[in-house]
């Protein structure tokens, strides 16, 4: 149906870093489901500044089926970043965000747009099992935990970028001209009809994941300082108590000063309490700086992303937040 020239009701947009080994799978079984899903489709490939085979076997996609397209960028730009590139450009109904690793199975689609087709405006999957092991699923289980006892968005637990968002819900996410994504933050706060559809999350097909542990304490931290003002007000809170201890432990100096009270010793307890602020305020420096750093690159105003070239898009296809070279 998606061969038929009528214009695409379920889009698919899917980040690919450098996915070589798994992409001819992901092709296959891709194609089989959203065949079966029987509605007019679209799958949008964004290339996110690969160094292997990717690029090849992409355009060999397009070949092979018109509806696989594909857009390079012009170097690595980041997941979320390609995430938001794929939304700028779909122009589905439907469209749905997951990995190209396989660890989102192409299976769960059909289950998405049931979902959709009930009225559901943002339907997320959530992992209800994790074939990874122990400590990375205790660091995700840990940074849901914070992210939600933190944020002033109720963020659903185990649920990542893998959705089917509603077109009406995509242009709100369009709107939104931030720097640092977060996708499934950007997709709570939008609102709407929001309902979990749970999955099994696969292992990885094949390769090394390309989210390294700093990469994740990145998308983490990205979490945490853009839906939450927690770590000012700690700050705060921090020099309050600094303050009053302060202020408690002059009012006993002087009391023992007035009483004529022992020798007032402590060179070692001076020390101590100097480089106990000294960390306190480089801390609180290093807080406030998050911060202003984000609104440094906000006001900047540069593109997201810088588009090379694209692959089954006609000429007058915009580039959303992107340029075009």
């Amino acid at each position: 149906m998606s061969e038929a020239g009528a214009r695409p009701r379920v889009s698919v947009v899917i980040p690919i870093f450098n996915e070589e080994e798994t992409l001819e799978t992901l092709y296959r079984r891709l194609h089989d489901v959203l065949e079966v899903i029987a509605e007019p489709y679209e799958v949008i490939f964004v290339n996110d500044g690969s160094r292997d085979g990717s690029e090849r076997l992409l355009r060999e996609f397009h070949r092979r089926t018109p509806a696989f397209k594909t857009i390079n960028f012009s170097r690595n730009f980041g997941h979320q970043v390609a995430v938001t590139c794929g939304l700028d450009h779909a122009v589905g109904d439907a469209i749905i965000a997951m990995d190209g690793d396989l660890q989102d199975p192409p299976e769960v689609l059909p289950g998405l747009v049931a979902r959709w087709r009930e009225g559901y405006e943002v339907v997320y999957a959530v992992r209800q099992a994790r074939k990874e092991n122990v400590f990375k699923r205790a660091a995700y289980k840990s940074f849901y935990w914070i992210l939600n006892r933190v944020s002033y968005l109720d963020i659903p637990l185990d649920s990542g970028d893998f959705s089917l968002i509603d077109r009406r819900v995509v242009e709100v996410l369009r709107a939104m001209p931030e720097r640092n994504r977060f996708v499934r933050g950007l997709r709570t706060w939008a609102g709407f009809r929001q309902i979990g559809y749970e999955y099994a999350r696969e292992a990885r097909f094949a390769g090394e994941s390309k989210y390294s542990l700093g990469k994740l304490l990145k998308l983490a931290f990205d979490g945490l300082v853009s839906y939450s003002y927690v770590p000012l007000r700690l700050v705060s809170n921090v020099g309050l108590l600094v303050s009053a201890s302060a202020l408690g432990y002059m009012g006993y100096l002087l009391l023992a000063r007035l009483l004529g009270d022992v020798t007032i010793r402590g060179w070692t307890s001076t020390v101590v309490i100097q480089l106990f602020l000294g960390g306190v305020q480089l801390l609180s420096l290093g807080v406030i700086g998050e911060y202003v750093g984000r609104i440094f690159e906000e006001v900047k105003q540069r593109p997201h992303y810088i588009v090379r070239d694209r692959v089954g898009f006609a000429d007058t296809d915009g580039v959303g937040r992107g340029a075009a070279v």
